[in-house]
């Protein structure tokens, strides 16, 4: 695939994870970055977004207690994900966007096959 994530499990809460996104040269080099999940019997929504100059957009529910990152040489994009919350229990997608917005799911070129995180205590 295109995208690969990697990195989901299950934790209690309070815990952390790190999630990652391998991606192909071109998708990395073309597209806005970012993570999007979705929750049993929800839609799917944007968590978080970095552009190509590095500037991040985070969803109110994460804000403070998850980080994106990437690292450009490896073509790899991360989620760390602290201060989990059992409402944070989703599966969660790596994402390829031209629009650079965790508002709309339109503009996503390309999805992973996600990776599920599940928090429980």
């Amino acid at each position: 695939g295109q995208l690969v994530e990697s990195g989901g499990g299950s934790v209690q809460p309070g815990g952390s994870l790190r999630l990652s996104c391998a991606a192909s040269v071109y998708i990395y080099s073309t597209y806005c970055m970012g993570w999007f999940r979705q929750a049993p019997k929800k839609e799917r929504e944007g968590v978080t977004v970095i552009g190509s100059d590095g500037s991040t957009s985070y969803a109110d529910s994460v804000k403070g207690r998850f980080t994106i990152s990437q690292d450009k040489a490896k073509h790899t994009l991360y989620l760390q994900m602290n201060s989990l919350k059992p409402e944070d229990t989703a599966m969660y997608y790596c994402a390829a966007t031209v629009l650079c917005s965790i508002a709309t799911r339109q503009g996503v070129d390309y999805w992973g096959k996600g990776t599920l995180v599940t928090i429980s205590s």
